[in-house]
C-alpha cells in the first residue's frame, strides 16, 4: 500500500472525532475528552528516526479510554492511509475493542473492510484439516454432526476465529476437542502456499487484510514476536510494520515481553523442531505435517541440494522423537538432546525442593554437573551439524528466487519466501539461541539474563524438562524492537504507575515497567482520574477469621458472601486447585438458592464466554483466576461483589527472586502485589451508578498495600459474620 503519510492528529481533532462517536445525545464527559487529547500527542510526526514519541497515559476506570483513543487513532488512520495497532494482552479485550468500534463502523461491510482482529495462528481453524476430516467421515459417521454445524459456522464466520471470535464455544463441550478446537491450524503443519486453500484460508487473509486496514486489533504477544522476527530477520525497514501503535493493558508489556523475548531448550520445543523437519514419519503419528524433505523437493534441482536435504534429515535425528518423556523417565534417553535432557533432569531432581507437591521443580543452573556439561558439548555439536545445511539451503533458494525471478509464478515465490522464513526462524534464531545458552554453560550467564533448568509437570505429570533464559528486564529488547522503530506510541492502562502516594517514584515505576527508561527521549506522561466517588460507591473488607489453608472455610465464606449479595459476584483465585476445590463444594447449595455457578477452568468454555453469560445473567456467580481478574468490562448489577481468597504475593520462584534483586527488594513484591489487587478492584465499577464490595478473605495483608484502593476507600477488617451482614444491607436493592 505504500508508505503512509506523516500528518498529526491536534487534540482539538481528538476531541471532535471523539464527540461525533459519543453522539449528540451522550452525556458530558470531560475526563474522556481529557484523555483523548492526551492520547493525541502519540499521534504527531516523528521528528528523529529511531525516537518514537511515546505516551504513557493512566486512566482511570470509568474514563472510557477504548473510545478515547480511538478517536486520535482512526482520525490518524483516515488521513495517513495508514494501520494503527491497538494490542491488548487478554482476549477479553480484544473482543470488547472490536465491539466498541461498531460505533465508528456501524456498517458490518465497512467495518470488514476497515477492522481486522489479528492473533496467533493457533486461534485459526484450518481450512485444509477441516478438509481432511470432512474426507476422514466416511470411516467415522460420529462426526459428521460435529463437521456439519462446524461447517455452517465457516460459511458465515467472520474470520475462523475459534478462540474468543464468533465460533459457538458450545460446541466444543458438545462434539469434543478434537472435532472442533483440534482442527486449528498446529504448529509447524502449515504448508503455506502449496495448500490449495491457502487464498481463502482465514489466517493469510487476515495478514493480507492487517495491510489495508485502519485498525488492526492484536495482542502484545503477536506484536512482539513479528517485531524481533523482522529486526532480527528482515534487515532494513518493513513497511508492513504498523509506524503507530497504541499498548492497552500497559500494565501487561514487562509480563508479554518477559514471553516473547526468552529462549527454552527443552523436550517439548526441540521435538517440535524436528517434527517440522522431519514431519509425521519421524513419529509415525497419523498426521499430514511434511518435513522439510516434502516441501523442498520440487522447488531444488541442483546436484548439491538434495545432499544438503539429506545432512538436514540425520542431523534432525539427534533432536527428541516420540515418546521422549517416557525414555528420559526410564533412564533411556537416546541422542544427544535427550541426553542433555536426562542429564539436565536428573540434577533438577537432585537439587529440587519439595519434590512430592505436584507442581514444577526447577534449579540454578550453577554449579552445573559434569553430566550436564558433557552431554551440552555433544548437543552444541549436533546442533552445529543441523544448522550449517539449514542456513546453506536457505541461501539457495533465496538465490533462486533471484536467478530464476523470470519464470517463478507466484504461488512459487510465496512457498519459497515462506520457507526460508521458517528456516531462518528455526534455524537462525532458535538453534542460535540453544547453542549460545549450551555454550555459556560452560562460564558465566550474561549479567542480562537468568537461566535455569525446570521439569514442569501438571497435577504430578512431567510434561516438559528444559533450560531456560529469560531477560532480567524483558522491557530492553521491547524497546529496542518495538518501540524504537515505530513513529508513535501510547502505552495506557487504569494501573501504569505503583500506588506508594510517592508521585514521582510511581511514575518512576510505570516508566521501568513499560521500557520508557531505555528510550533516548523521556516519554510524555499523562493522567486522567476516574470520575467516579468510590468512597461512596463501594466497600473494602478484610475478614480476619477465617483459615486461608482450611478449604471447607474457606467455601463456606465464598457460600454465605454470595448468597448474601444475592449473585452478581466474581470469586477470584491465585491457585486453580483452590479454585476448583471452592467450585465442588458451593456449587450444590448455590443452585438450591437459585445462583446459577460458572468456573473457569471447571466448564468446557473459554473465558471470553464465560464471561459474556455471566455479564448477561444479573444474578450469576463466577470463579476464575488471573485472565478474569484483568480486562474484563462487566458493568451494573451483574458484578457487586468481588472476592479474593489470597493476598496474590508474587511466586518466588528463581525468575522473580532474580528480578527482585535487582530491582527494590521486598517493594518489588509489594509493586506487583498492589498492581494485582487494583486490577481486581477495578473490575468492581464500571458506571457512575454501579455499587460493590471487594473482600479479601486474608487477614494478613499489609497495610503498606492500602495504596492499591482508590482514594477515600478505606479498608475495614472484620469478621466473617459481619462481612456477611455489611454484604447484604450495601448491596440490597
Amino acid at each position: 500500500q505504500g508508505d503512509p503519510s506523516s500528518l498529526g492528529v491536534e487534540a482539538s481533532e481528538a476531541r471532535a472525532r471523539l464527540t461525533a462517536l459519543l453522539g449528540s445525545e451522550a452525556e458530558p464527559r470531560p475526563q474522556q475528552a481529557d484523555y483523548a487529547s492526551a492520547a493525541s500527542a502519540a499521534f504527531q510526526p516523528r521528528e528523529e528516526a529511531g525516537q518514537a514519541t511515546v505516551v504513557l497515559a493512566e486512566a482511570g476506570t470509568g474514563i472510557g479510554k477504548t473510545l478515547g483513543y480511538i478517536a486520535p487513532a482512526s482520525l490518524w488512520a483516515e488521513k495517513n492511509q495508514g494501520p494503527v495497532w491497538l494490542s491488548t494482552f487478554t482476549k477479553n479485550l480484544q473482543r470488547q475493542i472490536d465491539q466498541e468500534l461498531d460505533v465508528l463502523y456501524p456498517n458490518p461491510v465497512q467495518k470488514a473492510r476497515k477492522v481486522v482482529v489479528r492473533k496467533g495462528r493457533e486461534n485459526y481453524l484450518c481450512l485444509l484439516n477441516f478438509e481432511d476430516a470432512a474426507r476422514a467421515m466416511a470411516g467415522r459417521t460420529g462426526d459428521a454432526v460435529a463437521l456439519g454445524l462446524l461447517a455452517r459456522w465457516l460459511r458465515c464466520s467472520r474470520d475462523g476465529d475459534m478462540v474468543g471470535g464468533d465460533f459457538p464455544a458450545w460446541l466444543t463441550g458438545l462434539a469434543g476437542r478434537g472435532r472442533t478446537l483440534g482442527l486449528t491450524d498446529r504448529r509447524g503443519e502449515c504448508i503455506y502456499a502449496a495448500c490449495p486453500h491457502y487464498k481463502k484460508c482465514f489466517i493469510e487473509r487476515g495478514i493480507r487484510q492487517a495491510r489495508r486496514a485502519d485498525i488492526v486489533i492484536a495482542n502484545h504477544a503477536l506484536v512482539m514476536t513479528m517485531s524481533a522476527m523482522h529486526a532480527t530477520l528482515g534487515g532494513d525497514e518493513d513497511p508492513n510494520l504498523p509506524p503507530r501503535y497504541v499498548f492497552d493493558e500497559g500494565h501487561h508489556v514487562f509480563n508479554a515481553a518477559d514471553g516473547a523475548f526468552a529462549s527454552h531448550l527443552s523436550g517439548q520445543e526441540a521435538s517440535e523442531l524436528r517434527r517440522w523437519l522431519l514431519g509425521a514419519e519421524s513419529s509415525g503419528a497419523r498426521s499430514r505435517a511434511r518435513g522439510i524433505k516434502s516441501r523442498v523437493e520440487d522447488l531444488i534441482d541442483d546436484d548439491d541440494d538434495p545432499v544438503l536435504v539429506d545432512a538436514i534429515l540425520r542431523a534432525a535425528r539427534a533432536l527428541p522423537g516420540s515418546g521422549w518423556q517416557q525414555r528420559l523417565a526410564s533412564g533411556q534417553a537416546q541422542g544427544p538432546a535427550e541426553a542433555f535432557l536426562a542429564a539436565l533432569r536428573a540434577q533438577v531432581l537432585t537439587r529440587a525442593g519439595d519434590r512430592d507437591n505436584g507442581y514444577g521443580l526447577e534449579c540454578a543452573v550453577a554449579p552445573v554437573d559434569d553430566a550436564v556439561l558433557t552431554a551440552a558439548a555433544a548437543l552444541d555439536g549436533a546442533l552445529d551439524r543441523l544448522a550449517l545445511p539449514l542456513l546453506a539451503l536457505a541461501e539457495r533458494l533465496a538465490k533462486r528466487m533471484v536467478d530464476d525471478a523470470a519464470d517463478l509464478d507466484t504461488a512459487t515465490r510465496l512457498r519459497i519466501e515462506a520457507l526460508c522464513q521458517g528456516i531462518a526462524r528455526r534455524g537462525g534464531l532458535t538453534l542460535g539461541g540453544w547453542r549460545q545458552m549450551l555454550i555459556e554453560l560452560k562460564g558465566e550467564t550474561p549479567a542480562e539474563f537468568v537461566d535455569w533448568f525446570a521439569v514442569e509437570r501438571i497435577d504430578g505429570r512431567e510434561v516438559d524438562v528444559g533450560m531456560r533464559r529469560h531477560w532480567i528486564d524483558p522491557t530492553l529488547p521491547f524497546a529496542t524492537y518495538v518501540v524504537q522503530p515505530a513513529h508513535g506510541v501510547l502505552l495506557t492502562s487504569a494501573t501504569l504507575r505503583d500506588g506508594t502516594g510517592d508521585g514521582e517514584a510511581d511514575w518512576s515505576v510505570a516508566e521501568t515497567r513499560t521500557g520508557a527508561v531505555h528510550l533516548p527521549s523521556p516519554a510524555l506522561r499523562a493522567e486522567v482520574p476516574s470520575p467516579f466517588d468510590y468512597g461512596a460507591q463501594t466497600r473494602v473488607l478484610v475478614v480476619t477469621d477465617v483459615r486461608r489453608d482450611n478449604p471447607d472455610q474457606v467455601a463456606a465464606a465464598y457460600r454465605e458472601l454470595f448468597l448474601a449479595a444475592g449473585g452478581g459476584a466474581l470469586g477470584l483465585f491465585t491457585a486453580i486447585a483452590r479454585l476448583r476445590a471452592v467450585h465442588g463444594r458451593i456449587a450444590g447449595p448455590l443452585e438450591d438458592a437459585g445462583l446459577t455457578l460458572y468456573g473457569q477452568h471447571v466448564d468446557a468454555l473459554d473465558t471470553p464466554t464465560l464471561v459474556d453469560i455471566f455479564r448477561a445473567e444479573e444474578d450469576a456467580c463466577l470463579l476464575g483466576t488471573d485472565a478474569v481478574r484483568d480486562g474484563v468490562d462487566v458493568p451494573g448489577r451483574s458484578l457487586r461483589l468481588i472476592v479474593f481468597d489470597r493476598v496474590p504475593w508474587p511466586r518466588p520462584d528463581l525468575l522473580h527472586r532474580a528480578r527482585r534483586a535487582a530491582y527494590t527488594g521486598k517493594g518489588y513484591d509489594d509493586m506487583l502485589t498492589r498492581l494485582k489487587l487494583r486490577q481486581a478492584f477495578g473490575r468492581l465499577v464500571r458506571r457512575g451508578d454501579d455499587r460493590g464490595i471487594f473482600v479479601r478473605l486474608d487477614g494478613a495483608l499489609p497495610s503498606r498495600l492500602l495504596g492499591a484502593f482508590p482514594e477515600g476507600v478505606e479498608a475495614t477488617r472484620v469478621g466473617l459474620a459481619e462481612a456477611v451482614a455489611e454484604t447484604g444491607e450495601f448491596l440490597a436493592p
